[in-house]
């Protein structure tokens, strides 16, 4: 799949979406995404993750839920069937998207008509903003030297000297609104997106 392919996809829209590269953890128990999860299991693709502008994550009769224009692919990279309508399932963000068009689709499932953002180019973190990489490849340090590394909410290769990879995984903790981490994610320059990280981190600790 090319970055500039056009696509017909389903949705699951969430008040917060994810990141490229980024970890997501879902709970899905709703008839209309059980189905859904499982088939996008079974034939191993991808759905994608709309930010939610207005409305609710679930299903409310007569109501459609207004999305904002950007969002991620997510491919699941775990699944478990907790019980006959309960799954657990862990994915990993992929392309990013432009919505173009909201449709309906089976059993309630939301289809977007959508294009496919570029995946960020491979820029190296500049040496005022090192310090900032060091932090998050410490954390994972100490969690691996502890044995912790499988609870890291990351997924490995940890690429901690590429900017848009270290600006990516502190947006997604970052006690921002969910407009700003969206404003953030779709910034197709890495450079920026890194500085608008750095200058709320600065903020943040006066």
């Amino acid at each position: 799949m090319t970055a500039a392919a056009t696509d017909t996809i389903p949705l699951f829209p969430l008040s917060q979406g994810v990141f490229p590269d980024g970890m997501l953890q879902l709970q899905i128990f709703e008839v209309r995404y059980l189905d859904l999860i499982k088939r996008c299991h079974r034939e191993q693709k991808p759905f994608g993750v709309a930010w939610l502008k207005q409305g609710s994550e679930v299903q409310v009769p007569g109501e459609q839920p207004l999305m904002h224009v950007h969002g991620c692919l997510a491919h699941i990279r775990e699944f478990e069937q907790l019980q006959p309508a309960l799954l657990r399932i862990l994915c990993q963000g992929g392309l990013r998207f432009e919505l173009h068009d909201v449709k309906p689709g089976p059993y309630g499932v939301w289809q977007g008509s959508v294009s496919y953002l570029p995946q960020d180019p491979v820029i190296d973190i500049p040496s005022q903003w090192q310090l900032h990489a060091d932090r998050l490849g410490k954390w994972i340090r100490t969690a691996q030297q502890q044995g912790f590394q499988d609870r890291l909410p990351l997924f490995a290769p940890y690429h901690l000297d590429e900017c848009g990879w270290v600006a990516n995984r502190f947006a997604e903790v970052l006690p921002m609104e969910p407009e700003q981490k969206l404003q953030l994610m779709t910034e197709p320059d890495p450079l920026k997106r890194m500085a608008a990280v750095v200058g709320f981190l600065s903020e943040a600790e006066g």
